[in-house]
C-alpha cells in the first residue's frame, strides 16, 4: 500500500502518481455481490441535465456493500480486499460461518484473516473493523461508517484515509468531530465501525492527464469568462475580460465561489455544535 511515481517520458507522466495496489489480493468481484449500474450521464427521470460534466466512463457493476453491519454477534473472516470503481476507498469481503459473503468498506490495517464482528447490545474489542453503537464506543477512540439515523446504516466518513473522533457523550447524544473539523453531535444509539478508512494516501494521487478523468465518467470544465454572454453571466466582453461581475454567480445567477448554500433553517443545524474551519 503505497504510492507509484513514474519518471516523466511523456506529458502525461510527469506529475503522474497513483496507487500501487498492493494491498489488492483478489481482482475479480464477488458475483452474488454485484449488480449491473446503468449511466445516468447527469440526467433526471425527464432527460434533462440536472448535474453537469457528466458522462462517458468505463463500465462498472455495481458492489453491494453492507453499511447497516446488521448480522450482529457472529465473527466473520475477512478473505479478501478488493478494488472498487464505485468509492475511493477499498473493499474487504467478509465470509460469515454460515458461508454468506458481504462486502464492507475496508478499515485501515485490517488484512485478510483477520476476524471482525458487528454487536447488538454489547463492548467488544476496539480493534479495526468492529461495530457497535456509539454508547458503547470509548472516548477519544476513531470510528467511521457512521449513522445518522439508528438502523438505517452508515452515511458518514465512508471516503479514502477518513475518520471521525469521538470527543464526548452526555443526555443520550454523542459528540463528534468530523474529516471537515466540524463537531456534530449524533445519537448514541447510532452505531458506527471502529478505525480509519483505508488508503490513506488517496489524497495524495494524480491522474497526469485528462484521459484518466474521462475514465472516471467526468467531462470537461468551462469557465464563465470563457463563454458568450447568451450562455453565462461572466461571459462576454472585449479580448480577455474578467468575470466583471463583484458577486460571481453560476450560469442561473445562484450566488457562487464561497457563498454559503446550506439551507437557513436546515433541521439538521441543532445538532452541529461548531462549524467547519473554512479555507
Amino acid at each position: 500500500m503505497g504510492i507509484k511515481k513514474f519518471n516523466p517520458i511523456t506529458p502525461s507522466l510527469r506529475f503522474k502518481a497513483i496507487s500501487d495496489f498492493e494491498e489488492i489480493t483478489k481482482s475479480t468481484p464477488e458475483k452474488s455481490l454485484t449488480v449491473s449500474l446503468s449511466k445516468k450521464a447527469g440526467r433526471n427521470n425527464r432527460g434533462r441535465i440536472t448535474v453537469r460534466r457528466r458522462g462517458g466512463g468505463h463500465k462498472r457493476k455495481y458492489r453491494v456493500i453492507d453499511f447497516k453491519r446488521d448480522k450482529f454477534d457472529i465473527i466473520g473472516t475477512v478473505i479478501a480486499i478488493e478494488y472498487d470503481p464505485n468509492r475511493s476507498s477499498r473493499i474487504a469481503l467478509i465470509q460469515y460461518p454460515d458461508d454468506e459473503k458481504r462486502y464492507i468498506i475496508w478499515p485501515d490495517k485490517v488484512k485478510v484473516g483477520d476476524e471482525i464482528i458487528s454487536s447488538l447490545e454489547a463492548q467488544i474489542d476496539i480493534k479495526p473493523g468492529n461495530s457497535m453503537k456509539l454508547k458503547y464506543i470509548p472516548m477519544g477512540s476513531v470510528i467511521h461508517n457512521i449513522e445518522m439515523n439508528a438502523g438505517r446504516g452508515g452515511v458518514l466518513v465512508r471516503s479514502a484515509g477518513n475518520c471521525a473522533q469521538l470527543m464526548s457523550k452526555e443526555k443520550g447524544l454523542a459528540q463528534l468531530k468530523m474529516p471537515s473539523s466540524e463537531i456534530r453531535l449524533i445519537k448514541v444509539e447510532c452505531r458506527a465501525t471502529i478505525g480509519q478508512v483505508g488508503l490513506k494516501e488517496h489524497s495524495s494521487f494524480c491522474h497526469g492527464k485528462a484521459g484518466r478523468i474521462r475514465w472516471l465518467g467526468r467531462r470537461p470544465k468551462v469557465r464563465g469568462v470563457a463563454m458568450n454572454p447568451i450562455d453565462h453571466p461572466h461571459g462576454g466582453g472585449e479580448g480577455r475580460a474578467g468575470q466583471g461581475n463583484p458577486h460571481p454567480v453560476t450560469p442561473w445567477g445562484k450566488p457562487t465561489k464561497g457563498a454559503k448554500t446550506r439551507k437557513p433553517k436546515n433541521r439538521s443545524s441543532k445538532f452541529i455544535v461548531k462549524r467547519r474551519n473554512k479555507k
